[in-house]
C-alpha cells in the first residue's frame, strides 16, 4: 500500500475523483456549470468531471496539511488575473465551491471542525483510511 504522499498528484487526485463519483453524498450541485471557479478565470470550466476532481484535490490538501480553512484554499486554488494594459495581480479562487465541498464531506464523515489552536477542518480517522484505500 502506497502513502497518498508517493503517489504523483495527478495520478491520485484522477482516482480519488473516481471514487467520490460512486459516493452519493458527493453529489454535483447544478449550478457549478454556471460558475467560475474564481475571478482570475474568464469563464467557467467545461471539465464535466470539474466538481469531483477538485474536491478530491480539497481532500488531498487537508491530508497533506493537517488543518486548513477555507481562506488557505482559496488561496491555493487562486491564479494570475490579467487586467487588460494594467500588470497582472494575484486573485483568490471562489469560496462558494471550497465551501460546498467541504460540506458534503463533513456530511460523509471524512473531514471535521478543528478542536486546538489552529481553526479550520482536519481529516477524521473514516477520512485517512479512505484516502490510503485509494490505490
Amino acid at each position: 500500500m502506497a502513502d497518498v504522499r508517493t503517489i504523483e498528484a495527478g495520478k491520485y487526485n484522477n482516482l480519488l475523483a473516481e471514487a467520490l463519483k460512486k459516493m452519493e453524498e458527493f453529489e454535483e450541485p447544478e449550478w457549478v456549470c454556471l460558475v467560475k471557479s474564481g475571478p482570475h478565470n474568464s469563464r467557467p470550466t467545461n471539465d464535466e468531471n470539474f466538481w469531483y476532481k477538485r474536491a478530491a484535490s480539497v481532500l488531498r490538501q487537508i491530508y497533506l496539511r493537517g488543518v486548513v480553512g477555507v481562506e488557505r484554499l482559496r488561496t491555493r486554488y487562486g491564479g494570475r488575473k490579467e487586467r487588460g494594459v494594467k500588470p497582472s495581480e494575484f486573485r483568490k479562487g471562489g469560496g462558494k465551491i471550497i465551501r460546498t465541498i467541504l460540506q458534503q464531506a463533513e456530511k460523509a464523515g471524512f473531514i471535521e471542525k478543528a478542536t486546538g489552536s489552529k481553526k479550520g477542518r482536519q481529516l477524521t480517522e473514516k477520512g485517512k483510511e479512505f484516502m490510503e484505500g485509494v490505490q
